[in-house]
């Protein structure tokens, strides 16, 4: 009986067929993509200063203050802080309001400060956190 001998050679025809087909369907579906477009600002828009941030700070007992720019925070009633928010802002949608809640406030103190704030037509919300360390 004759033995066989061990075949070391790959066979890369069906790796070539392989990619030719690929190729050709890269080469048909490419022209069918939509290109984005992106808004760049222009000189203008871009030299002015960012606005300086509104600070809400909910306390841990769900009280709320006001703190604007480097000032105490000055304590305040959950109905009069939208009103008092819009005067700040003074007409000006672009300076941003920044929650900041205590660790140890409840979740849901937080979002009734959001929840109104929404309902008051303040437009940019954001929530300042604190980076933990992940080391």
């Amino acid at each position: 009986m004759r033995q066989r001998r061990l075949m070391n050679q790959i066979n890369v025809v069906p790796y070539i067929d392989v990619m030719l087909v690929l190729l050709v369907i890269f080469m048909v579906t490419a022209p069918m993509i939509q290109t984005g477009s992106i808004e760049v600002p222009s000189v203008g828009k871009a030299s002015d200063a960012p606005a300086e941030p509104i600070n809400v700070v909910v306390r841990a007992d769900g009280s709320v203050a006001l703190r604007d720019g480097n000032a105490d925070p000055r304590p305040m009633a959950l109905d009069a802080l939208v009103g008092e928010l819009q005067a700040l802002q003074g007409g000006e949608k672009k300076r941003p309001v920044l929650i900041a809640g205590d660790k140890e406030a409840r979740y849901e103190a937080v979002l009734k400060v959001m929840d109104q704030l929404q309902r008051g037509n303040i437009d940019q919300i954001g929530l300042l956190v604190q980076r933990g360390d992940s080391r």
